[in-house]
């Protein structure tokens, strides 16, 4: 039994919408299958979809998180002046982050060797639950155990999101909340610098150098 831990620097995305369909972007800058993104769609009804960009990648989250439908498609990300495009296969999502809040300033000004720590995600925890209503640390299935260390944090003020060409609504609230790991997003719309620590207890996973 061998001891894996892997460390995905980025930003998370989520948003809510009018249709009751959730949706989450990861877009990681750094990370042990180099730059990628991904996003998570959990509907109304609760399915919940994975959209990855190859074979790699999909089987890895999936065997983190939970879905009910995972596919690979063409994942791309444009950010451009505060408006972030997102194209995921049937999947066309457009949005704009405001001005950081005091929670996000605060964030900020955490020295980013420790937001690198899951120390410091261990630490936040409790104040993450009372303030924002989400887990920083805790595990999603047998064998592993992941850490959310972040470092900033900015509104979500607008959004259009499209999924097989149809229009799912107006900005909305992340709620319920998605139920894709052991913690969920907050429930205002929100963009999240974080680093994330995946420790994984079995056999080790081939990666790409």
């Amino acid at each position: 039994m061998e001891t894996e831990r892997l460390t995905f620097d980025g930003w998370i995305a989520a948003v809510g919408t009018e249709s009751g369909t959730r949706v989450v972007v990861g877009h990681w800058l750094r990370s042990p299958f180099g730059s990628f993104s991904d996003v998570m769609v959990e509907h109304a009804d609760g399915w919940r979809t994975l959209l990855a960009p190859t074979e790699e990648t999909a089987a890895y989250v999936s065997a983190v998180y939970h879905f009910d439908d995972v596919r690979r498609v063409a994942v791309k990300v444009v950010v451009r002046d505060g408006v972030w495009d997102v194209t995921a296969g049937p999947l066309d999502l457009r949005f704009s982050v405001g001005r950081r809040n005091a929670l996000g300033l605060a964030l900020r000004v955490v020295p980013r060797p420790l937001v690198r720590s899951p120390l410091w995600a261990a630490v936040a925890d409790v104040p993450a639950r009372l303030m924002a209503g989400v887990r920083t640390t805790g595990s999603s299935r047998p064998g592993y155990r992941q850490w959310y260390a972040a470092g900033d944090l900015r509104p979500i003020v607008t959004a259009r999101v499209r999924l097989g060409g149809t229009d799912l609504g107006p900005l909305a609230p992340v709620s319920p909340p998605v139920r894709f790991g052991f913690g969920s997003a907050p429930a205002t719309p929100a963009l999240v610098r974080v680093v994330s620590t995946v420790e994984h207890q079995g056999p080790r996973r081939p990666l790409r150098n």
